[in-house]
C-alpha cells in the first residue's frame, strides 16, 4: 500500500485486509479529529476527503472512512481535518462555521468540515456557485445531535463569500499531482500486481486493474472476497465482528468501471459508482438522476457501485426496480473468463439469493436506448429525504403508441415490498393495450394490484401502508404519462421559509 496522508507519501505492507480507514487514521497515526460515531456509514463523524486523479485533474471526494478499508485508496490523497488550515490559515469551510457558529459538542464538527470542504473544492475548481442545494448534498450523510442544521447550511453558502484566489484549493496543488502520477505508475503496473501474487497471504489485498488480472486473481486466491464500494460488505467487519481473509477489490478493473454509450444501448460498468452514473444522467437522464440523489448519502453514493447493489440481493435496494423497469441485461463472468447473459427479470431467486455461481461476478448492465427513451417515472417513499432506506419504490415505465394514443408496453418494478424486488405483471397487464388516458384501465389496474401483491410488514411500515402506496404511486405515474406531474418535495430545495411556515411554493419532480 503507498498513498499520500495529508501531504505525506505512506507505504505500509502489513496491515490486514479489511484494516478500515478510520482505525489507520487513529490508531496508527494518532490523528484523533476522525471520529468513531457509528460504524456503518450513517453519521459522517468519520468522513474523509481522498484526492484522486482523473484525466490529469485533481478531484476530491468524500467518503465514510469507517467502512472503508485503507488498501483501497492506494495511489490516492488523504486528507484528514488536521492537514485543512496546515501553513494557510483556516479552510473557508472551518472559517464560516465559526463565524456562523455552527459547533457545539463538536463531536461531529470535523466530519461536516470535511464534508463542506469537499464541495468547496469541487464547485471552485468547476467555478460553479454554492446554492442551498450543492450544500444540503454535501452533508446529507452528517449527522448533528446538538447544533441544528441552520447554522451549518449557513456556514455552507457563507463559503462563496471567500474569493479563490484568496485561498490554495487543493485540487491546485502540482506537486501532489506529480506525486499520484508517479504512484499510479509504480502502484498499478501489471509487474507489480504478478509480484503480489507470489507472496500467498491469507489477508491479501488484491487490486487487479483489468478483467485478465482479475481472473488471474481469483485463480491465485480462490477463496478471495470480491469487494468494490465496501459499504454493505463491511458492516460485516464493522458491526458483527467478523475478520476478511484475501479481499479482491473490483473498483479499478477498467472493463468495469465505464458507462458506454453503443448507438442501442447503454451499457453500464458494473463497478461504477452512484456518483458516477449520477454525474452522466444529470443531462441525458435527469429521472434517474433525482431518484439517485435519494440513495443513501453523498459519502455512500461515491463509494457504492451499481454492481454491489445489484448483487447484494437486498430487497430494499433501489437500483434493482430500475434495471427491472428496463429490463436491463446482466453480463456475469467466472473465474474461468466465461461469460453469460442473464436478464434481471430471472436474476433474483429469493431473499438474499440470485442466479451466480460461486466465483462468479457481475460485469456489467445493458440497457436498451429505446426503452430509456420512454416515458419512465422513479418514486421513492422514505421516512427521510436524505440516506434512508425504502419504505416503498417504484421504477415505472410506459410505450407509447403515438399514432393511436395506447400504452403498448408497460413495467412496473417495486421495492421495498418483498424479498426481493418484484414486479407487477398482473397490473401491468390490464394498462397494455389501453389508451393512456383510460382512467377505468387505471382503476383496474390498481383493482388487480391489490388482489396481486402482499407486501411484507416490518419496523420502517404496515402492509396495509405499503399497499396503499403502491397505489398511489401507480396513480402519480399515470398522471406524469399524461402530463400532470404530481407536486413532489424534493428535500434539497425546501427553504427555511418552507420548513417554518409551509407557505412556499413546493419544486417539481
Amino acid at each position: 500500500m503507498k498513498l499520500l496522508l495529508n501531504g505525506e507519501l505512506i507505504e505500509d505492507n502489513t496491515l490486514p485486509s479489511d484494516y478500515t480507514a478510520l482505525r489507520y487514521l487513529r490508531e496508527k497515526r494518532g490523528l484523533m479529529g476522525t471520529k468513531e460515531g457509528c460504524a456503518s456509514g450513517d453519521c459522517g463523524a468519520c468522513t474523509l476527503l481522498v484526492g484522486a486523479l482523473e484525466e490529469g485533474e485533481l478531484r476530491y471526494t468524500t467518503l465514510n472512512s469507517c467502512i472503508t478499508p485503507i488498501q483501497s485508496l492506494s495511489g490516492k490523497h488523504l486528507v484528514s481535518v488536521e492537514y485543512l488550515s496546515k501553513g494557510n490559515g483556516l479552510h473557508p469551510a472551518q472559517q464560516a462555521l465559526v463565524e456562523h457558529h455552527g459547533s457545539q459538542c463538536g463531536f461531529c464538527t470535523p466530519g461536516f468540515v470535511l464534508s463542506l470542504a469537499g464541495v468547496y473544492e469541487e464547485r471552485q475548481m468547476c467555478q460553479q456557485l454554492l446554492d442551498r442545494a450543492s450544500v444540503c448534498d454535501a452533508i446529507s450523510g452528517n449527522l448533528c445531535r446538538c447544533t441544528g442544521y441552520r447554522p451549518i447550511i449557513d456556514a455552507g453558502l457563507a463559503m462563496g463569500e471567500v474569493l479563490p484566489d484568496h485561498v490554495a484549493l487543493m485540487s491546485q496543488d502540482e506537486e501532489v499531482k506529480r506525486t499520484l502520477s508517479a504512484l499510479q505508475d509504480v502502484l498499478f503496473e501489471p509487474e507489480s500486481f504478478a509480484q503480489s501474487d507470489q507472496k500467498p497471504n491469507p489477508k491479501n489485498y488484491v487490486q487487479p486493474q483489468n478483467l485478465e488480472q482479475l481472473i488471474h486473481a481469483k485463480k491465485a486466491f480462490p477463496y478471495g472476497i470480491f469487494i468494490a464500494g465496501g459499504t454493505d460488505l463491511m458492516l460485516e467487519n464493522t458491526q458483527r465482528y467478523h475478520d476478511f481473509g484475501t479481499l479482491i477489490d473490483l473498483s479499478q478493473v477498467t472493463e468495469m468501471r465505464s458507462i458506454q454509450d453503443n448507438g442501442q444501448s447503454l451499457i453500464l460498468g458494473a463497478s461504477v459508482t452512484y456518483a458516477g452514473l449520477e454525474r452522466y444522467c444529470q443531462e441525458k437522464y435527469p429521472h434517474i438522476h433525482a431518484l439517485l440523489g435519494r440513495i443513501a448519502s453523498r459519502q455512500i453514493r461515491n463509494r457504492g457501485t451499481i454492481g454491489g447493489n445489484v448483487a447484494n440481493a437486498s430487497p430494499i435496494a433501489d437500483l434493482p426496480p430500475l434495471l427491472l423497469a428496463f429490463d436491463a441485461d446482466i453480463q456475469v463472468l467466472n473465474a474461468e473468463g466465461t461469460t453469460r447473459t442473464v436478464n434481471i427479470n430471472d436474476f433474483y431467486q429469493g431473499y438474499k439469493q440470485t442466479v451466480l455461481e460461486k466465483g462468479e461476478l457481475i460485469v456489467s448492465f445493458s440497457m436498451t436506448l429505446e426503452k430509456l427513451a420512454q416515458c419512465h417515472r422513479f418514486y421513492k417513499v422514505s421516512k427521510r429525504m436524505e440516506d434512508d432506506i425504502s419504505s416503498v419504490m417504484l421504477a415505472a415505465r410506459f410505450a407509447i403508441d403515438q399514432d393511436h394514443n395506447t400504452i403498448t408496453d408497460v413495467r412496473f418494478a417495486f421495492g421495498g415490498m418483498a424479498a426481493t424486488p418484484i414486479r407487477a405483471i398482473n397490473a401491468e397487464r390490464v394498462l397494455t393495450n389501453a389508451s393512456i388516458d383510460d382512467e377505468q384501465a387505471l382503476h383496474n389496474a390498481i383493482v388487480q394490484l391489490r388482489e396481486e401483491l402482499h407486501p411484507m410488514s416490518d419496523v420502517r411500515a404496515s402492509s396495509r401502508y405499503r399497499l396503499d402506496i403502491a397505489c398511489s404511486l401507480i396513480r402519480k405515474a399515470w398522471l406524469a404519462l399524461n402530463g400532470q406531474e404530481a407536486v413532489t418535495f424534493s428535500g434539497h430545495a425546501v427553504s427555511d421559509t418552507m420548513l417554518t411556515t409551509g407557505n412556499e411554493e413546493a419544486t417539481h419532480a
